[in-house]
């Protein structure tokens, strides 16, 4: 209306199928030869397709978003005028509080006329929104003051009160709407907006009391008069777009309020828009005069599509308010933006021809280079089955014992990783290592192979932990020309009297699970692999009765949510807490490794949720119960 122009972390990785899928489990060979078949007419119809499938997306993308637009400037719009009506409210609210509070003073003087300029003068102090204020009597009621007496007070621009009689035959006030509606009222009352000749000499809305005598006759009107211009600033203050504009209408439909101030208390909303051709145009007149709300769509002469927002304003003033919004603004964030993805879309068209042009080309080196995956794969699940095939994984391992009980796990990152840990028994001794060797994939997991190869063949003959880790190193140091390393922790626990030695090199100190919950204390050497002929320096401990040593890896105590917050050896030694706790309570000491090995699991996987899994993982859990309580 114009009126003025990650997926889950997994505990053990399933060995890849033999047969691999393309999309939607669609076998790969098909795919490509599938893409192999198709001539140029079926790639032009691939497109095609895909065209209308993104333009479909696109009509429904760009409903959506002009639907949701236009829920917000609704909620923009009666909020604007929420918000005004409020401001409106704040001022006429402390008039009528005023002009309120006067009536008893004025029917207090009503036998001293003259004494009643002191109560309008009250009045025009007590708010400075009000710029003169007046008493308007019944025709005759002081026969001494002749037919018309209105005592009225002034506020000048200087400041300064002034005072006189303005009613005569020149200001007949007793024809003037506001008093007759005012006497007619007998209660508060604003007058409909006129330009006062007699006494501010401007624009004015004048809001009146009823004035009554002793015997209850209604004898006069008290009234103050407010300018219009502080209505201009308040309505024109702020807009929602650029382009909206704010109007105020009294009840008559005079505009009291808008952009164009050549307008105001010029014309009615009725003579703007009677040439207008979009009846909703008048409909939203007759509602906004009858002081309903609403909103609706129109479009002016010249086709240009708005939105219109009304709502009356509160009190008994009869004014209503509108908020009016161009389409073209509203929306034309939107329309850019859907003509930069219609850009884009034409492109992503030409750059998915020209792909399907290429793989049609290509699809013999497609299948050659698949073949080639498919014996990658292949030869990586016969290198993890390798791998697999190093570690012990039969779980209880010496089930003739009744002194040990030992679980573990391991979880590469990729298909193959570089953890390890091993174990054996050899003059009764446990020898046991866990390991991570730096970095992932192929490189760690050959690493990872001769670290293993190494401690089983220098333990064979050696139970000196420090002298293990160092031969180790050394052979390990002599041929690292790829500069990898490896954390390595060995120890050999003495399972008739409980005593252990152990080294270790730059690895997590493992949990000692008993008595209470703490770190083994380690030196701090340095990972093997880096430099021939380091000194390692071993240490030794004693193992208690229904003690558990828990090893792990870096990739427990360091593994990362989402929020790339590490799980830490704080929660590592709260699992082992609750576990403890909840087995010592069921009162069963078997499978106590396992329980821990698969509590710690359950645990990281909900810490990490979606996140995805960055590092090898590995835990090693051995319980030593030299009474034989362990089974």
């Amino acid at each position: 209306m114009t009126f003025f122009k990650k997926s889950s972390r997994p505990t053990q990785q399933n060995a890849p199928s033999k047969t691999d899928s393309g999309p939607d489990g669609f076998p790969a060979e098909s795919l490509f030869a599938f893409i192999s078949f198709r001539s140029k007419k079926s790639s032009v119809a691939i497109v095609v397709i895909v065209a209308l499938l993104l333009q479909v997306i696109s009509a429904i993308q760009y409903w959506f978003a002009r639907e949701g637009i236009r829920d917000e400037v609704q909620h923009r719009a009666q909020t604007e005028l929420n918000v005004k009506n409020l401001e409106i409210q704040k001022v006429m609210v402390a008039v009528e509080t005023a002009v309120n509070n006067t009536v008893w003073a004025a029917e207090r003087l009503l036998p001293t006329p003259d004494s009643l300029y002191l109560v309008l003068r009250r009045l025009v102090l007590q708010n400075s929104t009000i710029v003169g204020a007046g008493l308007l009597f019944q025709a005759d009621y002081y026969p001494q003051k002749g037919r018309w007496f209105e005592p009225y007070v002034l506020l000048q621009p200087n400041g300064v009160l002034e005072e006189s009689q303005i009613g005569g035959p020149t200001h007949d006030y007793l024809q003037a709407e506001f008093f007759q509606n005012g006497i007619q009222a007998d209660s508060g009352y604003w007058s409909e907006p006129y330009f006062d000749n007699a006494g501010a000499k401007m624009m004015l809305c004048t809001y009146t009391q009823p004035i009554h005598d002793s015997s209850g006759r209604t004898v006069a009107l008290v009234g103050a008069d407010v300018s219009l211009d502080w209505l201009s600033s308040v309505i024109n203050a702020s807009h929602i777009y650029p382009s909206s504009y704010n109007v105020i209408l009294s009840r008559t439909g005079q505009i009291m309020a808008c952009p164009v101030e050549s307008l105001v208390m010029q014309r009615t909303i009725q003579d703007i828009t009677a040439d207008a051709r979009d009846t909703n145009i008048q409909h939203i007149n007759n509602q906004m005069m009858r002081g309903h709300s609403g909103q609706a769509a129109v479009r002016d002469n010249d086709g240009n599509k708005n939105y219109v927002f009304y709502a009356p304003v509160q009190g008994n003033t009869g004014w209503s308010m509108a908020v009016v919004c161009t389409d073209r603004e509203i929306y034309r964030g939107l329309r850019q933006v859907s003509f930069n993805l219609f850009l884009l879309m034409l492109l992503g068209m030409a750059l998915l021809a020209y792909i399907i042009y290429r793989v049609a080309r290509n699809a013999r080196s497609l299948n050659k280079a698949h073949a080639a995956k498919q014996r990658i794969d292949s030869e990586l699940r016969i290198a993890r089955g390798i791998q697999e095939s190093m570690v012990p994984k039969t779980f209880p391992p010496f089930p003739q014992r009744q002194d040990l009980d030992i679980f573990a796990a391991l979880t590469p990152a990729k298909e193959i990783g570089g953890d390890l840990y091993d174990y054996f028994i050899r003059d009764e001794k446990l020898f046991f290592c866990i390991g991570d060797v730096s970095g992932k994939g192929v490189p760690a997991a050959l690493v990872m192979a001769v670290t293993r190869s190494l401690f089983r063949s220098v333990a064979a003959h050696n139970e000196h932990p420090a002298d293990i880790v160092a031969a180790i190193n050394d052979s390990m140091a002599e041929m690292n020309e790829s500069d990898m390393f490896v954390t390595l922790f060995v120890a050999v626990l003495n399972l008739s009297n409980g005593h252990m030695h152990y080294c270790n090199a730059g690895h997590e100190a493992p949990l000692l699970i008993g008595r209470g919950i703490g770190l083994l204390p380690t030196e701090n050497n340095i990972p093997v692999g880096l430099m021939v002929g380091w000194n390692y320096v071993g240490q030794e401990t004693d193992v208690y009765s229904l003690t558990t040593i828990f090893l792990y890896t870096d990739g427990l105590s360091e593994a990362e949510n989402s929020e790339h917050v590490q799980f830490t050896k704080q929660r590592l030694v709260e699992v082992a807490r609750q576990t403890l706790a909840h087995h010592s309570h069921a009162n069963s000491e078997a499978s106590f490794p396992e329980k821990l090995v698969t509590d710690m699991t359950a645990a990281l996987h909900q810490f990490v949720g979606e996140a995805e899994q960055s590092d090898d993982l590995t835990m090693l859990a051995i319980r030593f119960c030299p009474t034989g309580s362990c089974s």
